[in-house]
């Protein structure tokens, strides 16, 4: 089944969720104990938190996407939307302020899910049930969606081992690993995976942890291994993102890197693709984003008016946080993107188009004029 296929019987799962939703008018009450008392036909406040804008999924992609799905299960009720910059504190005084307007549910993608107890805490005192977004904050939130984490980072990790055996360079040098920020438990998962793949099979050079995400930290951390080992010696780099992928590349280029190695990324940036396209980057993992924002909004409607999310074609497990609580969970799985499945992933999903990755500075790639031709 392809991708476009399961997306559309999501839709059609979160059909179902509203006509059941609609049904149940929010009379009972969920595990937790908070929530329960809204009703669909009245409509009722979302408030949804997200945690930065340095990675372009968030504003591009995670709150149109939760917007829309709410609307399709919800028409008459409303988003309120704060992103925090990655500002811990910022996003403690948006979830009070969101609180004070009178917020039914919230929807939490915490900048530092230890500290994000608080808020979570604070809006059960409240009455007001948590969907934990994307990250697994701390404090006993009632749902969590997200993608499975550690095996995004064994995607990652089986990709540069392929890449390395197509072009025989396995043990003929050296990688580095770039690994997400220390504050996100998503980047230790990420770590995880991809580490349980690499090591052993390949000789590391350095690793890194970039704080925040940041493209120019991970550029300064790629400057300073090719500074202690050598640009020729490197034959690979793990980069846990593709903003971070950004500054590794231009790292290799200001020291002189002819080709580019096999390079690795993550959230299918369009920056990304389009390195995929014409040979800096190997390949990005595809998170299947509207989905993950469709279950978010079902688990939403769900806890806001007491009904049980029974996750419709996704399957509930059991997630368990920082503080040991054990939370109802739907995690996705991800999909591994290089040049070979461009078209057949991010293209068809509606992702990007045609005309959006082949920009002039892209027209002349293979890609590009294989697709044109196809056009």
């Amino acid at each position: 089944m392809n991708t476009r296929t399961r997306f559309t019987r999501r839709v059609a799962v979160g059909a179902a969720a509203l006509a059941l939703l609609a049904a149940g008018c929010g009379t009972t009450t969920t595990d937790s104990g908070s929530g329960g008392d809204a009703s669909v036909e009245e409509g009722f406040n979302v408030g949804l938190l997200l945690p930065e804008s340095k990675t372009a999924r968030y504003e591009k992609f995670d709150k149109p996407y939760i917007e829309e799905s709410l609307a399709e299960l919800c028409e008459n009720c409303e988003l309120t939307y704060q992103n925090a910059d990655q500002e811990t504190a910022k996003q403690q005084d948006q979830a009070e302020a969101m609180l004070t307007e009178g917020i039914d549910v919230m929807v939490l993608d915490a900048v530092d899910t230890e500290s994000a107890a608080s808020i979570v805490s604070n809006a059960q005192s409240q009455d007001v049930p948590v969907v934990a977004y994307d990250r697994l904050a701390q404090g006993g939130v009632d749902y969590y969606v997200s993608f499975n984490n550690q095996t995004v980072g064994q995607v990652q990790g089986e990709a540069l081992i392929e890449a390395l055996e197509e072009e025989g360079t396995i043990d003929d040098g050296e990688i580095v690993a770039i690994h997400g920020s220390p504050t996100d438990p998503n980047a230790a998962e990420f770590k995880t995976g991809a580490m349980e793949v690499l090591e052993g099979n390949v000789e590391i050079a350095a690793e890194f942890d970039t704080p925040e995400w940041s493209p120019d930290k991970a550029q300064e951390q790629m400057d300073g291994a090719i500074t202690s080992s050598s640009v020729d010696d490197i034959v690979g780099v793990y980069s846990a993102n593709d903003g971070m992928t950004a500054g590794v590349v231009a790292a290799l280029k200001s020291a002189g890197a002819d080709e580019m190695p096999p390079i690795t990324g993550q959230d299918a940036e369009i920056a990304g693709i389009q390195r995929i396209i014409s040979g800096e980057q190997y390949m990005t993992v595809y998170k299947e984003i509207r989905a993950e924002a469709q279950v978010a909004a079902e688990m939403a409607v769900a806890a806001a008016t007491g009904e049980e999310y029974d996750g419709g074609e996704n399957t509930i497990t059991e997630a368990e946080d920082g503080d040991g609580e054990t939370v109802p969970s739907v995690l996705l799985d991800p999909v591994s993107v290089t040049e070979e499945n461009v078209e057949e992933t991010v293209v068809a999903d509606g992702f990007y188009t045609i005309e959006e990755i082949c920009t002039d500075d892209y027209a002349d790639t293979d890609f590009c004029k294989e697709t044109a031709g196809e056009q």
